[in-house]
């Protein structure tokens, strides 16, 4: 984490991952959720007033459940069978303001089978802010897709959590480090601020 940021908010987007009731609702590490949450609503609410363009994405099934890819895996899946109700409703901090966008993902990464690249490009963004639950699935499988796809990124570090520390760390630490900036809730504000 280190040298100074400079962003051009018209050219920049917020992608918020997941930032949903069911998800918020369980244990997270090295930041608890009400943290992510507090961090991401400062930046979302900084990179608007500077004219820049925010994302909420959340993930759930389609109502007949047949849309999700699911291929065999040693590993269950993280949940089955059908989510409660409320489970994919943001949380009241991270509530749709006028001109955001909202992503409904069915995968981990929020560019697969959505039109989340077509609305950057219109838009001329060519850099991607990253913050959201949890490190290694939602926010670092849009970062690899962003990454493919030649964005700029900047992974707000204390504005992500994941399931255990060493998760989080492994993700930070050995690919978002390798395909984009990680940096502070701080930076990041005071990079909007200039």
């Amino acid at each position: 984490m280190e040298g100074n940021l400079e962003l051009n908010p018209q050219k920049t987007a917020l992608i918020v991952i997941d930032l949903q009731k069911g998800i918020t609702g369980m244990p997270t590490a090295p930041y608890s959720a009400a943290d992510v949450i507090r961090h991401t609503a400062q930046v979302a609410a900084a990179l608007r007033q500077a004219g820049g363009f925010v994302v909420l994405v959340h993930v759930g099934p389609s109502p007949d459940g047949k849309d999700a890819l699911r291929p065999l895996a040693d590993n269950a899946p993280m949940r089955s069978g059908t989510p409660p109700a409320g489970w994919d409703q943001f949380v009241p901090e991270m509530e749709p303001q006028q001109g955001d966008h909202i992503v409904r993902k069915r995968q981990w990464g929020a560019f697969y089978g959505t039109d989340l690249d077509l609305q950057f490009r219109r838009r001329g963004i060519d850099t991607i802010i990253l913050c959201g639950i949890a490190t290694n699935i939602g926010v670092e499988s849009t970062a690899r897709d962003a990454y493919e796809r030649g964005y700029q990124q900047i992974f707000v570090e204390d504005a992500c959590s994941d399931l255990s520390l060493e998760a989080h760390s492994f993700s930070v630490n050995h690919v978002l480090a390798r395909i984009g900036r990680v940096r502070s809730t701080q930076e990041v504000l005071r990079a909007l601020s200039q």
